[in-house]
């Protein structure tokens, strides 16, 4: 039974700790991999080629050597997905159940919040125009081949000929330039691309497979900047047009995936059949059906005894029980998104850095990583895991200071009474579910934080959650993102010009100077020249206290040991694709094999 080396440092720690009293963590975070030692995407051909998913801080300062900090997490081996050898041919037929941890609000790419489980969903319906490769560089997909100028500020696609989608509609230009202007319009799906672009000739059609993308600001690796991603997926223009005069056939996608629709049950069970035209190869699938099962330990428990075939989860004490478990077998990554909890800076009580100040010191940061984690994730206190060429070792992030929380508070709360009660500043804590992984989450944390503040919990559905967050409904939440491949695909979370009546910059914190460094690190087509710039801006992202890291998200495909080629996809160029990119999963290549 194949093994990772995670379950090595399992075994070790099984050895020597009792989990009897152990809380178990949440993988129902909403959401949004390192990079590799080359940043260029792979290209055909060009001039210039695309080398080719929040006062009193000073006080803090002041006496940060005299309390216990959280420095720099030593750099502990990375965990890594490795495939199982496959010893037997591929097998046709057979339906492949998946757990998934939460709904999405719709799989129209244009239109929905597609976190973790939408993208399992809809990258087997959808094609995305690019995709990451085992490298770490853009790769050529629905598209064959690019060029960009000297400035990296247009990008001419050349899509391939012949794909067409479910429907039969072809795939051309004028089928991309649909699709990316629905994005354009849509006023969440927008948020991700209305900066990039002038608001008027954003897209050229040259001719019917090839495009022109006019960027605002020059993108020297766009293609696995935005392509790989949601914004990459192309749904049939005729579908679209269908479903904006029928919104509920966001339910029912049509794309050019390996799979199509089959039915859509909400908050239960999500259906797709094999795509017998589909142009790069046909799936061995019969039919992946999609279980809805929120609880990440039920999700674990229905895995082990055979009413699943597979699932992911970032849930620590489910990734233990199926490493323990016979049939089994588990692909591990956790060079890709953070685990966190996240603050608003736009409203009261964390519009006062004072207050975010506080709650980090008041955040039992270390009781969360031996009772939520199990002491098994790598701890985090910032957006760059330890092997990533961008990870600045200077970064200190204090939390379990309580005793530096409590002057901050009586500060805040004699200049804004309205906001405290009794002394304690009044807060909202937010998370999704319903999931008892996130109900202890919530228990550890507030155990911490309920010296010095009122708190109130709200267990949201994930896609409510999201929502809310976008719409601004959060004091602080239970979040997981960053971790994409090419850093750049991050900077959407973090810049000024996304923060709106609707916001992807969700603790709606701007800060120019930050978006000048995220600017300049776009126009660089290597690792070396974007090291001091991702440092800097990590730095300035700590010193706004915004984001309370807790680790670096382990994310655990598990599958039982007749499935195979979980990690199995090439491009047409034949070029092995990155494999659970945050949980990303292809099933273009998977099988079943039983007796």
């Amino acid at each position: 039974m194949h093994r990772s080396k995670l379950f090595k440092l399992l075994i070790a720690f099984l050895a020597i700790t009792t989990f009897a009293t152990a809380c178990g963590g949440s993988d129902d975070d909403s959401s949004s991999s390192s990079d590799s030692s080359s940043a260029s995407d792979s290209s055909s051909a060009s001039e210039t080629t695309d080398s080719s998913s929040e006062s009193s801080a000073s006080e803090t300062s002041e006496v940060a050597e005299e309390t216990e900090e959280e420095a720099a997490p030593e750099q502990e081996e990375a965990v890594v997905a490795e495939e199982e050898e496959v010893t037997i041919d591929p097998v046709s037929g057979g339906t492949l159940r998946w757990g998934i941890e939460a709904e999405s609000d719709g799989l129209n790419p244009t239109a929905s919040a597609l976190s973790a489980s939408g993208r399992t969903m809809a990258y087997a319906v959808f094609d995305t125009i690019a995709k990451i490769d085992e490298d770490g560089n853009g790769v050529e997909w629905l598209a064959e081949s690019w060029e960009t100028n000297n400035d990296c500020t247009k990008w001419t696609i050349k899509l391939r000929s012949g794909i067409q989608f479910h429907d039969g509609t072809p795939l051309n230009a004028a089928a991309v330039a649909v699709n990316f202007n629905a994005q354009l319009s849509d006023p969440l799906v927008g948020l991700a691309v209305k900066y990039l672009f002038p608001t008027e000739g954003a897209l050229d059609i040259v001719d019917d497979l090839t495009l022109r993308y006019n960027l605002l600001q020059g993108d020297c690796r766009y293609p696995s900047t935005l392509l790989t991603s949601q914004v990459g997926m192309v749904a049939s223009p005729t579908w679209l047009q269908a479903a904006l005069e029928d919104p509920t056939l966001d339910q029912l996608p049509v794309g050019s995936g390996p799979f199509r629709i089959d039915s859509r049950i909400l908050d239960s069970q999500t259906t797709l059949v094999r795509n017998e035209n589909y142009w790069n190869g046909t799936p061995y699938l019969d039919a992946i059906e999609f279980v809805v099962i929120t609880d990440s330990d039920i999700r674990g428990s229905l895995l082990q005894e055979g009413e699943i075939d597979g699932l992911v989860t970032t849930n620590v004490p489910t990734i233990v029980d199926l490493a323990e478990a016979d049939g089994i077998n588990q692909f591990f990554e956790d060079t890709g998104d953070e685990s966190f909890t996240m603050l608003q800076a736009g409203k009261a009580p964390f519009n006062d850095e004072r207050a975010r100040e506080a709650l980090f010191l008041a955040t039992p940061n270390e009781n969360y990583q031996s009772l939520i984690n199990l002491g098994i994730p790598r701890t985090a206190n910032q957006i760059f895991t330890p092997d990533e060429p961008y990870y600045n070792p200077d970064i200190v992030m204090v939390t379990d200071s309580p005793e530096l929380a409590a002057p901050l508070v009586e500060e805040y709360c004699a200049d804004v009474p309205t906001s405290c009660t009794n002394g304690k500043i009044n807060m909202e804590y937010q998370y999704s579910g319903p999931s008892v992984a996130g109900e202890r989450t919530a228990e550890v944390l507030i155990e911490g934080w309920k010296e010095f503040f009122n708190v109130t919990i709200d267990m949201k559905p994930q896609g409510v959650h999201i929502q809310e967050v976008a719409i601004g409904l959060f004091d602080a939440v239970g979040w997981r993102q960053f971790g994409y491949v090419n850093p750049s695909t991050d900077h959407t979370w973090l810049r000024c010009d996304t923060i709106g009546a609707l916001s992807l910059n969700w603790p709606r914190y701007c800060d120019e100077e930050r978006d000048a460094l995220l600017a300049a690190a776009k126009l660089e087509t290597e690792v070396e020249p974007q090291i001091e710039i991702y440092q800097e801006v990590s730095q300035r992202i700590n010193d706004s206290f915004l984001y309370i890291f807790h680790s670096h998200s382990i994310w655990d495909v598990a599958v039982s040991d007749d499935v195979y080629n979980i990690c199995g996809v090439t491009a047409p160029n034949g070029k092995a694709l990155d494999c659970l990119i945050n949980g990303d999963v292809w099933f273009n290549t998977t099988f079943i094999a039983r007796d």
